[in-house]
C-alpha cells in the first residue's frame, strides 16, 4: 500500500508542478491565435499597418519578463523553498493574465500584463525540474523529469484548439479574445491550488539544516511508512548535502574560465541558439499567421489545432520509445538535417506556388504539401531538439557548476525566444518564402554545430562528465556497466570529484599568480 500511494503522491506533485509547463505552453500556443482575432484589434485600436509591430511585442516582451525571471527566483527559491517558489511564480502568472484580459483599450496595460506573467513563467520554468528531480522516486526520475516537455506540448495543443473554438463559436467581440486569454488563469490555479497540497522539497530542507521536516516531507512522497530503504535514502540525502558542501568549498567564478568548464558554458549559451535557429518555436507563437502564409486559407485556426496534436505525439514517442536508446548526438543531427529538409521543401513550394495569406478560400494542393511538411518539421523537433536540450544542460556540469551552468542555460533560452519572436512576424511579412530558407540554411548549419560541439553523454554517469569535457580521468566506456559494483562506482566517484577539485583549484590558484 505505501509504495503505490508513494507512486500516486509522485505522479501527484510532478504533474501538480507541471502545471507551470503547462500554463507556459498554453499562452505560448494561445497568443498567436488572438492577435489574428478582429476583435482583439478593434478594442485595442491599433491599425493594420501596425498590426506586424503588436504580434512581435505582444510575444517577445513575455520572453522579455521571462529572461529576469530566471535571475529572481534562484534567491528567492534559495531562500523560501521549491515549494514556495512555485506558489510565487502561480500568483505572479495570474497577475499578469488578469491584467491582460482587461478591456482597457489602451497596449500598455496589456503589455506590461505580458511582462508580469512573463516574469512567473521564468521563474517556474527554473523551479519545475529541479522540485520534481529532487521529491521523483530513483527509478522514475528520467520518466517523471520528462512531464515537462510532455505537459509543454498539451498546453500548446489545447491553447491551439480553445483559438479554434472561440473564433468559430464566439462573436466578434471583447468576450472572443478574453475567453481565449482567461482561460490561462485555469492552469496558474491549479499549480496554486497543487502547491499548497503538497511538501517542500526534502533535499532542500534538509540542506538548511531541517532536519526532522525533511525526513517528514520524504515520507510522505514515499508513501507514509517507515521503512529500512527510507531510512536508507534519507541517509543518503544527507551524504550527499555534506558531499555537496566538500564539493564546493573554496569555488571562486575564476573556475568558470578553465578550459572545460568555458566549454560548457559555451554549450549552454550556444545549444539554446541552435534551438531556436530551427524555426519551431517561431512557427509554435506564429502558427496561425504561418499556416495562412502556405495556403491554409479560412482553414489556418483548424490547421492549427492538429499542428498541436503532432507535436503531442511526436514528444510523446520519442520519451516512451527513443530516450535513452540511441544517445545524444544522433537525434540532434538527424533531427536538424530533418528539420532544414522539410523547410527547404516548403521554401521551394511557396516560391514557385505563392499563396495569398488573406484568402478565404480553400485549402489548395500546394497548401496541403506545406501544411504536411510543416507538420513533418513539428513532430521531428520534438523527437530531438524539442526535449534533449533541456536535458543535455543538465547533464554536462559537474556539481561544481550545474546551478551556474542551467541558469545560464535556461536564461540564454529566453534571450532567444525574444530575439526570434521579434524577427518572425516581420519575416513572414517582408521576405515569405526566403524566411522557410533561412530556417532550412540555419538547421543545416546546427547539423554542423552538433557534430563538432556536442559530445555524447548518454553512456556516462554526471560524475564523469568532468573528464568527458577535458578534465582529468578517462570516462569508462563499457557498454554493461551493470556489473560494475556499487563501492567501485563510489570510489570511481569519488576520485572523479577529487580530480575536478584538484583541477578547479589548481587552475584557479595560477590564474590568479598570472593576474
Amino acid at each position: 500500500m505505501g509504495r503505490k500511494l508513494g507512486l500516486f503522491r509522485a505522479i501527484y506533485l510532478v504533474s501538480a508542478s507541471c502545471m507551470g509547463s503547462f500554463a507556459f505552453a498554453f499562452d505560448t500556443g494561445v497568443i498567436s491565435g488572438v492577435l489574428t482575432l478582429p476583435s482583439f484589434q478593434h478594442d485595442f485600436r491599433y491599425s493594420s499597418s501596425q498590426k506586424t509591430t503588436v504580434n512581435s511585442n505582444a510575444v517577445s516582451i513575455l520572453q522579455a519578463g521571462a529572461f529576469f525571471g530566471c535571475f529572481l527566483t534562484t534567491p528567492i527559491a534559495s531562500h523560501l523553498g521549491r515549494r514556495m517558489g512555485l506558489i510565487l511564480s502561480s500568483l505572479v502568472f495570474s497577475i499578469g493574465t488578469i491584467l491582460q484580459i482587461l478591456n482597457t483599450h489602451t497596449l500598455a496595460t496589456f503589455y506590461a500584463g505580458r511582462v508580469i506573467s512573463g516574469v512567473g513563467i521564468g521563474a517556474a520554468t527554473v523551479l519545475i525540474p529541479v522540485y520534481a528531480a529532487e521529491m521523483s522516486p530513483t527509478d522514475l526520475r528520467g520518466r517523471l523529469g520528462a512531464c515537462f516537455q510532455l505537459f509543454f506540448a498539451i498546453g500548446v495543443m489545447v491553447a491551439y484548439w480553445v483559438t479554434f473554438a472561440v473564433s468559430a463559436d464566439q462573436p466578434s467581440s471583447t468576450k472572443q479574445w478574453q475567453i481565449a486569454l482567461g482561460l490561462q488563469l485555469l492552469p496558474s490555479s491549479l499549480l496554486l491550488f497543487g502547491m499548497c497540497t503538497v511538501k517542500e522539497s526534502a533535499r532542500w530542507l534538509a540542506s538548511k539544516g531541517e532536519t526532522s521536516r525533511a525526513r517528514a516531507s520524504l515520507k510522505w512522497i514515499r508513501g507514509g511508512e517507515d521503512s529500512p530503504a527510507l531510512d536508507r535514502e534519507f541517509a543518503e540525502i544527507l551524504d550527499g548535502i555534506a558531499h555537496e558542501a566538500r564539493l564546493k568549498e573554496g569555488f571562486t567564478f575564476r573556475e568558470l574560465l578553465l578550459p572545460a568548464n568555458r566549454f560548457r558554458l559555451f554549450i549552454a549559451f550556444t545549444i539554446q541558439l541552435a534551438a531556436q535557429l530551427t524555426g519551431n518555436t517561431s512557427l509554435a507563437y506564429y502558427a496561425t499567421q504561418i499556416f495562412a502564409a502556405v495556403g491554409a486559407g479560412s482553414s489556418s485556426k483548424l490547421v492549427t489545432g492538429f499542428f498541436g496534436v503532432v507535436k503531442v505525439v511526436g514528444v510523446s514517442i520519442f520519451q516512451i520509445f527513443v530516450m535513452d536508446r540511441i544517445g545524444r548526438r544522433w537525434p540532434f543531427m538527424v533531427g536538424a538535417a530533418a528539420m532544414g529538409s522539410f523547410m527547404l521543401i516548403i521554401a521551394c513550394i511557396l516560391a514557385t506556388h505563392p499563396t495569398n495569406p488573406h484568402a478565404n478560400g480553400g485549402v489548395t494542393a500546394s497548401g496541403i504539401a506545406m501544411i504536411i511538411m510543416t507538420y513533418a518539421e513539428a513532430f521531428s523537433f520534438n523527437m530531438s531538439w524539442g526535449p534533449l536540450p533541456w536535458l543535455y544542460v543538465g547533464e554536462i556540469f559537474s556539481s561544481r557548476t550545474r546551478e551556474i551552468g542551467v541558469t545560464v542555460g535556461a536564461a540564454s533560452q529566453w534571450l532567444f525566444n525574444f530575439m526570434m519572436s521579434q524577427v518572425t512576424p516581420h519575416a513572414i511579412e517582408n521576405i515569405g518564402w526566403r524566411m522557410f530558407l533561412m530556417f532550412a540554411i540555419f538547421n543545416y548549419a546546427v547539423v554542423g554545430y552538433s557534430y563538432v560541439f556536442l559530445k555524447e553523454t548518454s553512456r556516462y554517469s554526471l560524475e564523469e562528465m568532468q573528464a568527458v569535457f577535458g578534465g582529468d580521468g578517462v570516462p569508462s566506456t563499457d557498454k554493461d556497466k551493470s556489473i560494475t559494483t556499487t563501492t567501485t562506482a563510489e570510489k570511481g566517484h569519488e576520485v572523479a570529484h577529487a580530480n575536478e577539485i584538484e583541477d578547479n583549484r589548481a587552475a584557479s590558484t595560477s590564474t590568479s599568480k598570472r593576474e
